[in-house]
């Protein structure tokens, strides 16, 4: 790494070398830099990798380290996220290929802790996140201990594991994406290799590519040359946001820029793996139904503003990254970043657009439907999703819907309205119909939506609630309380959570999204349910009462 002179301060640009950057067209370069204008020495920031066929640019912006003036170079060690996942599911496909697994193995024939679901399930849907498996860092989450404040290892995932009693769906029926996958494929990978999952990789991968700076964050307490320090920004500026834990293969993967370039030209030169390793890590995922999914083997293979793009993103701590290929154009975009407010996939989009100028062009915004005032009229209100059971609330909002918590809705059809560029869309009955809407997600699934009645407990309904809940999937208690009209979980040593009723027994809150209560057939309450996102359902058994109470 580089300390920062007055001149790169002034420019906040570090350049590899004449050779590395496209010396023969500066106008591109230029272009790259105004990109990341933002980043300077006195933030952190991101480096650039770009390889288009025939050049690679490679470029560095901000502070690799802002309590000793270290600056982001090109040869920067970041952490990449779940770009990671590709990299574990290559390693799975290479012990195919050498026949000491196949895809649809079942899970439990290597992972014995795993429990029995009474269902198939298999090392294919945990490639593409449709085992169903609920997410372990958001177990552990709920039990008041998230990422990065514990020094998590795959000895405490597979204990979060074998405690979970169900699934969150039947193996093979949807797509959920849970890092709970790739962490068992990394185990796998050992166990079935007899290395452990770095040296595997090493020799399987990395030296053959002659990634050189790239390794696993398998013991977060390592010295890593040339690594950049995360961070995020909070009202008082910088702090530090490293992930301190040991668990990979989801996550962890330590590179550069230019180790991800020489990564992604494996998949032109079939140096490792051959053309079929290219063509399994590409291999899109297919539900029962027959539904295909985007999700591929580590990889999301779809297109961005209609150019087939095949890439992934990732978010650990305060590391953000983004690694994608656009293979009609033999393009390679790589960004990392060690800070938080980095929005690498958004930086690597503005990137490719700069080598693929109109076929990269944004799409105008869609003009607003008319709606008339009495059907939008008609459509606010609460809903309930009927698969997880979340709350949704549409509310009246300038002439237009307003998904609460999410942003205003584009009527693209007094039947049909958008959330954002490339967001789900809201498809609604005629109006005079039952109310309710389908949710059609970007992946192609349908939630349907029914209308709730909204809940306005009385302080005797409330009363109801109160007492303790205890978890043994998450080895958590949560205690209810009303307080002040209101109804309030507490969680040792300090977690204080105030909820707001939504539809009958269900609460909602900034955390938990989902408190659900549970009543036995004579109507009393015996236990709740957390609908966390990555774990649905979340059971809580309610606790006897203290004698005198």
């Amino acid at each position: 790494m580089r300390r920062f002179s007055w001149a790169a301060a002034a420019v906040a640009v570090l350049v590899s070398g004449a050779a590395a950057v496209r010396a023969d067209n500066p106008p591109v370069a230029a272009r790259v830099d105004v990109v990341f204008a933002r980043w300077s020495a006195d933030t952190p920031g991101c480096a650039v990798g770009v390889d288009d066929g025939h050049d690679v640019l490679r470029r560095a912006y901000g502070s690799a380290d802002l309590e000793h003036g270290v600056a982001n170079g090109p040869d920067t060690v970041f952490e990449a996220g779940s770009v990671s996942k590709q990299f574990t599911a290559a390693a799975v496909l290479l012990l195919g290929q050498a026949g000491k697994l196949s895809v649809d193995d079942p899970v439990r024939k290597y992972v014995p802790e795993l429990p029995d679901y009474g269902v198939p399930l298999t090392i294919r849907h945990m490639l593409h996140h449709t085992s169903g498996l609920r997410d372990w860092g958001t177990v552990v989450e709920a039990a008041g201990w998230p990422r990065g404040t514990r020094a998590h290892t795959h000895a405490h995932v597979l204990d979060v594991v074998s405690r979970q009693k169900a699934l969150n769906f039947p193996p093979g029926r949807e797509y959920l994406y849970s890092n709970t996958n790739y962490n068992l494929l990394a185990i796998i990978v050992e166990r079935v290799s007899g290395r452990s999952f770095a040296q595997y990789t090493r020799e399987a991968i990395f030296e053959p590519l002659a990634m050189t700076r790239t390794g696993w964050r398998d013991d977060y307490t390592r010295i890593v040359k040339d690594r950049a320090v995360a961070y995020e920004r909070r009202p008082d500026g910088y702090h530090l946001s490293m992930p301190f834990e040991n668990v990979h293969g989801n996550g962890g993967l330590l590179t550069t820029v230019s180790d991800l370039l020489r990564w992604n030209e494996n998949f032109a030169s079939g140096k490792v793996g051959g053309r079929a390793l290219a063509d399994e890590l590409q291999r899109r995922g297919r539900l029962d139904s027959g539904r295909e999914i985007a999700y591929a083997r580590g990889l999301v293979v779809s297109d961005f503003r209609g150019v087939p793009e095949v890439a992934h993103s990732g978010a650990t701590a305060g590391y953000r990254a983004f690694l994608a290929r656009y293979p009609g154009s033999r393009l390679s975009v790589a960004v990392l970043c060690n800070s938080a407010e980095a929005d690498a996939p958004a930086l690597a989009h503005d990137v490719a657009g700069v080598y693929l100028g109109s076929a990269f062009a944004p799409r105008p915004a869609p003009t607003p439907a008319p709606v008339p005032a009495a059907a939008l009229d008609e459509r606010a209100g609460l809903y309930r999703n009927l698969r997880t059971g979340e709350a949704l609330r549409l509310t009246r909002h300038e002439g237009t819907l307003r998904l609460e918590g999410r942003g205003d809705l584009v009527p693209l059809s007094e039947t049909l309205f958008t959330l954002g560029e490339g967001g789900p869309r809201l498809r609604f009955a005629a109006t005079g119909g039952a109310r309710g809407f389908d949710l059609l997600t970007p992946d192609g699934d349908t939630l349907r939506c029914a209308a709730a009645e909204e809940f306005r407990p009385s302080a005797a309904d409330l009363n109801l609630y109160e007492g303790t809940y205890v978890s043994d999937e998450a080895e958590v208690a949560y205690t209810m309380k009303v307080e002040n009209g209101s109804l309030v979980a507490f969680r040792r040593p300090d977690a204080r959570f105030v909820l707001a009723p939504a539809y009958r027994d269900a609460f909602t809150a900034t955390y938990p999204p989902l408190v659900l209560f549970l009543r036995d057939d004579q109507g009393a309450v015996t236990g709740l349910s957390l609908g966390l996102g990555r774990v649905r359902d979340l059971r809580f058994r309610r606790a006897p009462a203290a004698p005198g109470r």
